[in-house]
């Protein structure tokens, strides 16, 4: 699973840590997510989507294999 999270979060002007606690995560969970190490329960992604003004369908995209792909 690809994501756009650093891009969207770098744009927002928002650090990882900061991210972290409005999503009620550690910012160890958001850096493993932002490098495709740890794919998000469907609330987080629903949450995380929230707080960077998107969709989960625009923030998540499928890697090469994955179905969808």
């Amino acid at each position: 699973m690809e994501n756009r999270i650093r891009e969207l979060r770098k744009a927002a002007g928002m650090s990882q840590e900061e991210l972290a606690r409005r999503c009620g995560v550690t910012r160890q969970t958001i850096n493993a997510i932002e490098n495709n190490k740890y794919d998000p329960t469907l609330a987080l992604a629903f949450h995380l989507a929230g707080e960077l003004g998107t969709t989960v369908d625009a923030l998540f995209t499928p890697g090469a294999g994955e179905p969808g792909a």
